[in-house]
């Protein structure tokens, strides 16, 4: 089944405060993977802040045995879906990604100690340059994952989206969570994920 964006739209935009969520048209890479329509977040002063196609369908397989994971059923390092920023971006640590477009693979921190209150969950998406991700079939570890997205952040720590499976009350859109950061909820192919894709991590 193709992936429909599941954007719930009012006049082809919804306003969420500082931010809005628009329509954007085909991916600029991996178009035969990805939806054919994703999502546009844009500031109060009409300046796109990134573009995002979800992968339709992400692949399934057994549950691993992963703890703390909201998609057991995803295998570490698949390809998620594709990303454009069109200016300079800052993530949520405060690292700078430049212009360009980004895989997005699936990956989850390990349970060392270092990332404790990160998240109440460990899953994560890490961007990679598309021209560094030549291979979307991969599977890379965590560890070839972590340089290849060296390479998006240009520094020691990968550059991350948090994000997580969602419940059945979810609710398509962009919407505010806490006091900085603002999430979107969409439908990738029948799975129901929320990311926060704009914000600030505390502490």
């Amino acid at each position: 089944m193709k992936f429909l964006f599941a954007i719930a739209l009012l006049s082809q935009t919804l306003t969420f405060g500082q931010y809005k969520l628009e329509t954007s048209a085909g991916a600029p890479a991996a178009a035969d993977q990805v939806s054919k329509q994703g999502a546009k977040i844009v500031d109060a002063s009409g300046k796109v802040i990134c573009e995002v196609w979800m992968r339709s369908p992400i692949p399934t397989s057994a549950k691993s045995d992963e703890q703390a994971v909201t998609l057991p059923e995803v295998e570490h390092g698949t390809f998620m879906g594709i990303i454009q920023f069109t200016a300079k971006f800052n993530d949520r640590r405060g690292q700078t990604v430049n212009p360009g477009v980004y895989t997005m693979r699936y990956s989850y921190f390990p349970q060392n100690g270092d990332h404790q209150g990160a998240a109440p969950q460990r899953d994560f998406l890490l961007l990679t340059p598309i021209a560094v991700d030549k291979d979307l079939a991969a599977k890379p570890s965590f560890n070839e994952l972590m340089e290849m997205s060296h390479k998006a952040s240009g520094t020691p720590h990968p550059s991350v989206f948090s994000f997580w499976k969602e419940e059945e009350s979810f609710e398509p859109g962009l919407k505010m969570l806490g006091e900085h950061d603002w999430v979107l909820y969409t439908n990738a192919g029948g799975i129901k994920l929320g990311i926060i894709l704009v914000g600030r991590a505390e502490g």
